[in-house]
């Protein structure tokens, strides 16, 4: 009933036909919202060091469970145990899981399965997905002993709180919020001496896992891993993709009396990691080591001065002007950035930007442009003009944004 599509066209369909039919599950990014540990996004970005070393091994057999000195099986966490004991100046043994709700589970169900754990009503905490801290407790087999209030929780709650059927005094890190105004709790280290009195284990879920000081990192009211340690709790647990700027996992670091007890539980076998996340991990654990924080992206991000983001947003900012003169209305501007991933909530990071407003307006058109490129970029809308944030621009982004912008300055011609 019409003309013959043309061989361009047909081939053209064939190829997004083609291309939606082998699409990758994931995709690069180029993310300019400011976030640095965003959750949609994939949290902590891996090193491009990290994953040459993984490549390199992971493309053939590897030693993952064989003890090669005694030439038998081996546990799995056996190596990268001995790394980040030396990496944190301890004796604790390392249990690794697939991701910090699943070292919580296992955390319970080893020491509190069938018993009560105590735990101030205050730290009863949701995270991402809607996954809240007593479902958690409910499918370990722990039962939930709420203690205190929730604004203030005090030592003698748990004392009176803890009965005949108590297994497990725990405190969580309120990583994605903060109870303020006429509010107390209890410190860890109060909690240690109570347990002690008590003859009862005591566990912390830190959350986000800072691994480095915490001026380091720009975030002054994160607990970091070692104060955790000095404070003795029987285990504590963290993410390794948020601060720790690693790959997806959970980290336990238990007492060496309750190791045993933790390999043993048949839990482990549906939560332990493969041979990848071993590889990845040990790369990021070796780069603390080497005090080569360079090699941590998502710790490069969080330290970076804001002078030199604001300089990047100058020069990015010239270029688009240059290759597209009165495209543009482009302004450098100070916005504030966030660690994201459930962390910091209240630390806002100072973000230098680039605001751009299409001069003959359309600023929603030139978002939605960004966003549907390869790579996509994501940005922010404020007062209606488009913001890409510096502080979360990976080596090569800059260039993605300078092309993408000229591309759109250039069709949008008259």
């Amino acid at each position: 009933g019409g003309d013959a599509p043309s061989a361009e066209s047909l081939l053209r369909e064939a190829r997004e036909r083609l291309s939606g039919a082998f699409q990758k599950p994931l995709r690069r990014v180029v993310n300019a919202t400011g976030v640095v540990l965003h959750t949609n996004l994939g949290r902590a970005p891996l090193s491009e060091s990290a994953l040459r070393e993984a490549s390199r091994v992971l493309s053939r057999y590897v030693d993952l469970e064989v003890d090669l000195q005694e030439r038998r099986r081996g546990h799995r966490d056996l190596r990268l145990e001995a790394s980040i004991q030396d990496l944190f100046k301890t004796d604790r043994s390392l249990i690794v899981v697939n991701n910090n709700a699943a070292a919580t589970l296992l955390l319970l169900n080893t020491l509190s399965n069938g018993r009560e754990t105590l735990v101030s009503r205050g730290e009863l905490v949701e995270i991402g997905g809607g996954f809240r801290v007593p479902e958690v407790m409910a499918a370990s087999g722990a039962r939930l002993r709420e203690v205190g209030t929730t604004n203030r929780t005090r030592l003698s709650d748990f004392r009176s709180a803890a009965g005949p059927d108590a297994a497990l005094l725990l405190k969580v890190h309120p990583s994605n919020y903060r109870v303020m105004g006429f509010a107390e709790e209890v410190g860890l280290k109060e909690l240690v001496e109570l347990g002690r009195e008590l003859r009862l284990p005591v566990a912390m879920d830190l959350g986000s896992g800072l691994a480095v000081g915490r001026e380091r990192a720009g975030l002054q009211d994160e607990p970091t891993v070692l104060e955790t340690l000095e404070a003795a709790p029987e285990a504590l647990c963290f993410s390794a993709d948020k601060l720790f700027g690693a790959c997806q996992a959970g980290l336990l670091l238990v007492s060496p009396q309750r190791a045993s007890d933790f390999r043993s539980n048949p839990l482990l076998r549906a939560l332990r990691v493969d041979k990848v996340t071993y590889c990845l991990l040990g790369a990021t654990i070796d780069a603390y080591r080497r005090e080569s924080l360079e090699e941590i992206p998502a710790l490069q991000m969080l330290g970076a001065a804001p002078a030199r983001l604001r300089s990047r947003a100058i020069q990015i900012k010239k270029r688009v002007e240059a290759n597209c003169p009165g495209r543009f209305d482009l302004r450098v501007v100070e916005m504030e950035g966030r660690t994201g991933g459930g962390t910091a909530p209240l630390t806002p990071i100072p973000s230098p930007a680039l605001a751009i407003r299409p001069s003959g307006g359309g600023s929603r058109s030139l978002e939605e442009f960004l966003r549907a490129g390869d790579p996509p970029i994501l940005c922010v809308m404020a007062d209606d003009r488009v913001v890409l944030h510096m502080r979360t621009l990976l080596k090569g982004d800059g260039a993605v944004l300078i092309e993408r912008l000229t591309e759109f300055g250039k069709e949008s011609r008259p």
